[in-house]
């Protein structure tokens, strides 16, 4: 089912479920900026509303984004019996944390498509005394679980699976801490270590975890730096060691959540595909999220950044073409889709490396971008060695009709190709709403607007 945002836009077709990419040809002619503002971060909101579970007593998240993926985090807060104040219409939520308690011992949870929510409440349920029965979409039923339910098991924790192993669903019967070290294997997800971390602070004892496999660890840096804003530290003791002492205890907190740097991304990517500066308001190099290390991946290519006080700005290169670079996305790899998605612009080759997890998120995303670009007959070369990578060709795009895989990513990274393309229809549109529902009506006020 397709959001109502969409019906707000021109270019959705509700007999088919398309939107057909406005391509804006003349029509930023003589605009002289693209001044764009976009919801709040949903990794941050996520994290908040679990530290503030974790808090004792009422804290209060501003800038909150309401999207799917919130929605469903929040719903099961909620279900596990905490105490909530939500006023959407201002983007505040207001959590009354139970110091690391859980007020039902008992309870039924659908996380949606949500992986924070899926991998966050797993982790804190599982060492929580209680009974815990959690259910996903069929997407989050294919997505990999099994590390971190593995080490839960090691903790103590009895898992019992309806279906395939190390998969939703299932039930978890927490009994504590059995241990005061684990280990994780993220080659998959950095959830799983983002998830073990957050709670780690309830062990009686000091608690290390120690990581298998290798990711981007840009998300983890988040988690540490939000921990601590909350009041606990983990340190990071070796390249592969964390360590949190016990007796720590997050406080409860007025909490201003950040913009979406991933959603600002597309916005910022119009500035070399559209040749037009752009600034997406309180977006800033200090943000607490990866991404925001894509706009160095645009400065590569041609671009100039400028920080602002109300937003960073990004100014198109100073000749008509940018050009192609190689870049390890491995910390801002939900930008692949992204910059997969101007490659064919660019006057060289683009190659993304570090990407080898991104077959195992929402979808296998290495595939849907070589087959969605094959379509429109540009030739990529994908490489599963050395992390994973892509190369994409210089070309210009036929029309196509854009399969979205159920991911949100591809929807908003592809309807950049139609800003340069006429014909591009992205089928699916709805899928959006997992993070930014709005998205496009933003991308048509922002493209379309006279000023």
């Amino acid at each position: 089912m397709s959001s109502e945002f969409l019906n707000h836009t021109s270019n959705y077709h509700a007999d088919t479920d398309t939107y057909e990419v406005p391509c804006p040809e003349n029509l930023l002619s003589g605009r002289t900026l693209l001044t764009v503002e976009v919801p709040g971060s949903k990794s941050i909101t996520n994290r908040a509303l679990l530290l503030a579970t974790l808090a004792k007593g009422p804290s209060t998240l501003r800038g909150a984004l309401f999207s799917d993926d919130s929605r469903h985090f929040l719903k099961c807060v909620q279900e596990l019996g905490f105490e909530t104040i939500v006023e959407e219409e201002q983007k505040v939520i207001t959590v009354y944390g139970e110091g690391g308690s859980v007020p039902k011992r008992e309870a039924s949870l659908y996380v949606g498509s949500a992986g924070t929510a899926a991998r966050f409440l797993t982790a804190y349920l599982g060492i929580a005394e209680g009974i815990y029965h959690m259910d996903a979409s069929l997407q989050m039923r294919r997505r990999p679980m099994a590390p971190l339910l593995h080490s839960l098991r090691d903790m103590g924790c009895e898992i019992l699976f309806d279906g395939e192993e190390g998969y939703f669903p299932f039930t978890l019967k927490g009994h504590g801490f059995g241990k005061d070290a684990i280990t994780v294997d993220i080659g998959h997800s950095s959830q799983f270590l983002s998830a073990l971390l957050i709670s780690s602070c309830l062990a009686k004892k000091d608690f290390t975890v120690r990581v298998q496999g290798t990711h981007g660890m840009a998300y983890i840096d988040m988690t540490r730096r939000m921990m601590e804003q909350f009041g606990v530290k983990s340190v990071q003791t070796a390249p592969d060691t964390f360590f949190t002492a016990a007796g720590q205890h997050y406080r409860a907190m007025d909490y201003r959540i950040e913009p979406d740097v991933s959603a600002a991304c597309y916005f910022y990517a119009c500035a070399p595909l559209l040749h037009i500066p752009v600034q997406v308001s309180h977006v800033h190099f200090d943000s607490l999220q990866g991404d925001v290390a894509f706009l160095r991946i645009l400065e590569q290519m041609g671009c100039a950044l400028e920080e602002r006080e109300e937003g960073i700005l990004v100014l198109p290169p100073a000749q008509d073409l940018f050009h192609g670079v190689t870049a390890d996305m491995s910390a801002c790899s939900d930008q692949a889709i992204t910059l997969a998605a101007i490659a064919p612009f660019a006057d060289s080759p683009t190659t993304i490396t570090g990407i080898g997890h991104i077959r195992f998120q929402e979808s296998d995303r290495i595939h849907a971008i070589v087959t969605e670009l094959g379509k429109m007959g540009i030739r990529c070369e994908e490489d599963d060695a050395s992390g994973g990578s892509i190369t994409i060709y210089p070309g210009i795009p036929d029309p196509c009709t854009v399969d979205t895989y159920d991911d949100h990513r591809m929807a908003m990274g592809f309807s950049l190709i139609g800003l340069r393309v006429p014909g591009i229809v992205i089928r699916d549109p709805g899928c959006c709403r997992k993070t930014f529902e709005n998205y496009f009506q933003v991308l048509e006020k922002t493209i379309l607007s006279p000023s």
